[in-house]
C-alpha cells in the first residue's frame, strides 16, 4: 500500500515538473519588432550648374556737355565785343550797351560843330523812326559838349533820337575815335558787324549797312 502511494506521489511530481519546463519555453506572444526603415542611401550631392547671369550693362556715358563757345575778345573792330559804357542821355535816362544785349545797336559818335554830323543827322533821325519796331536802337553819342548847346541843336533839326552824353570823352577814347562822325554796328551779341568812317550820303545807305546786323 505504501508502496502504492509512493509512486503515485513520484508521478504526479513528474508531471508537475514536464508541465513547468515547458512553459518556460513557449513563443513569447509579444510582436515580433518592426523591421528599421531602410537607411536612406547618401548620395553624393548633386552639382548644380550656375544659371549664367548676363554681363552688367557698361555705365552709361556722361551727357555730352557742349563745347563753350570762344571767348570773343573786346575791342573796337569788326568781330570784337563792342566796349561796354554807361551814360546819361539828354533827358536825364541812363543807358548801357551791356542792358541793350538781345537788340541790334547804331552807336554814331558826333557834335554840334561838325559839319558832316549835320549832314547826316536827318538820315540817321528817319532810319530811327522806320527801323526801331524791327527792335533798332539808334544812340548819337555827342562827344565834349553842354547839354544846352546840344538842345538847341536837337530843336533847331527838329530831332528826337536818343542822345547820349560823352561830356568827358571817355566814351570815345574807349573807342578810338579821332575823326567824326563814326559810326558802329553791333549786333544782338554785343558783337561790331560794321564800322563806318566819315558821314552817310543817304539814308539808303545807312539800311544797307543794317543789314548787316537785322535780318
Amino acid at each position: 500500500m505504501n508502496k502504492v502511494i509512493k509512486l503515485s506521489a513520484i508521478i504526479i511530481l513528474l508531471v508537475v515538473l514536464l508541465a513547468s519546463g515547458c512553459r518556460s519555453f513557449t513563443p513569447s506572444t509579444e510582436p515580433a519588432p518592426a523591421p528599421s526603415a531602410p537607411a536612406v542611401s547618401q548620395s553624393e550631392p548633386t552639382t548644380t550648374t550656375p544659371t549664367t547671369q548676363p554681363a552688367p550693362a557698361p555705365p552709361a556715358a556722361p551727357p555730352t556737355q557742349p563745347t563753350p563757345a570762344p571767348t570773343i575778345p573786346e575791342g573796337i573792330y569788326i568781330g570784337n565785343r563792342a566796349p561796354d559804357f554807361q551814360l546819361q542821355t539828354l533827358t536825364g535816362q541812363t543807358v548801357s550797351l551791356s542792358g541793350l544785349r538781345g537788340k541790334p545797336v547804331l552807336i554814331n559818335f558826333w557834335a554840334t560843330w561838325c559839319p558832316p554830323c549835320k549832314y547826316e543827322m536827318p538820315f540817321l533821325q528817319q532810319v530811327h523812326d522806320s527801323w526801331a519796331d524791327k527792335g533798332l536802337v539808334l544812340l548819337a553819342i555827342d562827344i565834349g559838349e553842354s547839354s544846352a548847346t546840344v538842345e538847341k541843336f536837337m530843336t533847331e533839326f527838329n530831332l528826337s533820337m536818343t542822345v547820349p552824353m560823352d561830356t568827358d570823352k571817355k566814351v570815345a577814347k574807349a573807342y578810338g575815335i579821332t575823326a567824326i562822325p563814326t559810326t558802329f554796328l553791333i549786333d544782338k551779341d554785343g558783337v561790331i558787324q560794321q564800322k563806318v568812317l566819315g558821314a552817310f550820303p543817304n539814308v539808303a545807305a545807312i539800311e544797307t549797312e543794317l543789314s548787316k546786323i537785322i535780318p
